[in-house]
């Protein structure tokens, strides 16, 4: 990878990140990973904090990842730690799953792993199964099955294939989640399951299967 010398001038690539027009933005992110420069890091990471547009946001990704990991990880982490601004976690932390290092894992704390905001617990949730070290994948699997149930379909499809993407470690945390106090979380809990033994089975139909047996006064029996 081509990193462009720190004495090459940049500002006008800098100044169209903020641009009005999104395609200009766009063009701006394309440039900044085309040509790599430290001096883009911090601009790059600044504005995936506030860009509205998604397809923006995943090209400054794409950009930040054409840099040198030991440049981008210090400015990406410190956003994780950014309370105030969920969508600068969040896009943190989907770009930390995107670069794949994992001397990012100690920042996926449980704090984040539960995050209120559903977007960044998501993004939070997808970066912990690229990281996670070999041999704590189970201790995650029960941080993330405590978080079965909660919020709507996109958010119960995120958790379902993190914990999917756990593979065996995931049955022990999935099997007391089926007798959880709450029917959504014990319903969640058997689609899971579903999915981890029939990847084929699709999300819709694990998830109405697993209501109705709730429904039906058989929160756990199902696949012991």
């Amino acid at each position: 990878m081509a990193i462009t010398e720190p004495g090459t001038p940049v500002p006008h690539t800098l100044r169209r990140l903020a641009d009005a027009d999104a395609s200009v933005r766009l063009r701006a992110a394309l440039d900044a990973g085309s040509t790599p420069d430290p001096r883009y890091i911090e601009p790059l990471v600044e504005r995936c904090a506030t860009e509205p547009e998604f397809f923006v946001r995943d090209m400054l990704t794409w950009a930040l990842t054409r840099h040198p990991s030991d440049l981008t990880l210090p400015a990406l982490l410190r956003d994780v730690r950014s309370p105030p601004r969920a969508q600068a976690r969040s896009q943190a932390l989907h770009t930390l799953s995107k670069i794949g290092d994992r001397r990012a894992w100690p920042a996926i704390t449980p704090a984040l792993l539960a995050d209120p905001d559903d977007e960044v617990a998501r993004s939070a949730w997808r970066a912990a199964v690229l990281l996670v070290p070999e041999g704590e994948e189970a201790e995650l699997a029960t941080a993330l099955a405590a978080q079965l149930g909660r919020g709507g379909t996109e958010t119960h499809r995120s958790l379902s294939r993190a914990l999917v993407a756990l593979g065996d470690a995931s049955v022990p945390a999935l099997l007391a989640a089926t007798t959880a106090p709450g029917a959504g979380t014990r319903a969640h809990a058997l689609a899971t399951r579903r999915l981890l033994s029939d990847p084929d089975a699709g999300f819709a139909y694990a998830i109405e299967e697993a209501r109705r047996v709730v429904a039906l006064g058989g929160p756990g029996q199902e696949g012991r």
